[in-house]
C-alpha cells in the first residue's frame, strides 16, 4: 500500500480544519456585519481576512504587476483565468477593489462561505433562467462604486492552458457600461490541482493588464470583445510561465 506524501496529511489534517475554522468565523463575522452595512463594505474585509489566512496558511507567496495602472475610484468588470480554487484568496487580497463575485446559485446553499455570498451583494445566477435579476444586480453594483470579478471559461483548468471566454458577461458589462480589466494567474494549479486533495506551498504571478473600455460598443459585440479578453488573458499566462521556466 502506498503512504500519501507528506502535503496530503498536511491537507487534510491541518489544512482543512484550520480554512474550515477560518470560513466559519469569519463567515459569521461577515453575516453579522450586515446589520450595519447593508452594502457588504465590511463583509468584503472579512473576505479578504479570510484570503489573507488561507494563503499564509497555505504557503502561498504571490507577486502581482499591472495594478499601478488603474484609478482606485471606478469600478471594473475583473476578467481572470481560473487555474485552482485558490485563484479566489489570491485575488481577493491583491486586488484592492470593494471586489464581488458572479457564481452559479448553488453556492449559496453552502453554509457559512454560501451564506456570505448570498447576503452580502455577491451575483448568484441561475445558469437555466438569468433574467434581468442579473442585470439589475450589476448596475447596482456600478452605483455602489463596487467591481465584481468572474473566471469566464466556467471551469478550472486542469493544465494551465487558457480556454474559451464565454460572452454572456461581456454582454453585460457592455450593457451595464462597466470596463473590463483583463486578469493573469499562474501558477495556483500548481497549489492545488483540480481533483486532487492535497495542498502544497507554491509561489504564484498575477499580471493586470490595460483596461479594455465597453463605452461605445454594441451588445451584439460581445462575443468578438470576449475573443479580445481571452487572447490577452492567454498572452499574459504564456508569458508568466515562459518566466517561469
Amino acid at each position: 500500500m502506498r503512504v500519501p506524501p507528506y502535503h496530503w496529511w498536511r491537507t487534510v489534517f491541518y489544512l482543512i480544519p484550520a480554512i474550515t475554522l477560518y470560513t466559519i468565523v469569519l463567515g459569521t463575522v461577515s453575516l453579522l456585519s450586515v446589520l450595519v452595512d447593508r452594502k457588504g463594505h465590511l463583509a468584503h474585509g472579512c473576505a479578504r481576512a479570510w484570503a489573507w489566512l488561507i494563503l499564509k496558511t497555505t504557503g502561498v507567496t504571490v507577486d502581482i504587476e499591472g495594478l499601478d495602472t488603474l484609478p482606485r475610484d471606478q469600478p471594473f468588470l475583473f476578467l481572470s483565468n481560473h487555474q485552482s480554487i485558490y485563484d479566489i484568496p489570491v485575488l481577493f487580497w491583491h486586488l484592492p477593489y470593494q471586489l464581488r463575485i458572479l457564481a452559479k446559485a448553488s453556492l449559496g446553499r453552502f453554509p457559512f462561505l454560501g451564506w456570505h455570498l448570498s447576503r452580502t451583494g455577491h451575483v448568484l445566477v441561475d445558469r437555466s433562467n438569468p433574467g434581468n435579476s442579473t442585470m439589475l444586480q450589476i448596475k447596482e453594483l456600478m452605483r455602489q462604486r463596487v467591481s465584481l470579478i468572474v473566471f469566464p471559461e466556467g471551469t478550472r483548468s486542469a493544465d494551465g492552458t487558457v480556454a474559451r471566454f464565454r460572452g454572456g458577461i461581456v454582454m453585460l458589462a457592455i450593457e451595464a457600461g462597466l470596463p473590463i480589466v483583463p486578469v493573469a494567474v499562474e501558477g495556483t494549479r500548481h497549489v492545488m490541482l483540480k481533483g486532487r486533495l492535497m495542498t502544497c506551498p507554491g509561489h504564484v504571478k498575477v499580471r493586470v493588464m490595460p483596461i479594455v473600455p465597453t463605452d461605445g460598443r454594441q451588445v451584439n459585440e460581445a462575443r468578438a470583445l470576449a475573443g479580445v479578453v481571452e487572447r490577452q488573458v492567454r498572452a499574459g499566462v504564456e508569458a508568466l510561465q515562459q518566466e517561469r521556466a
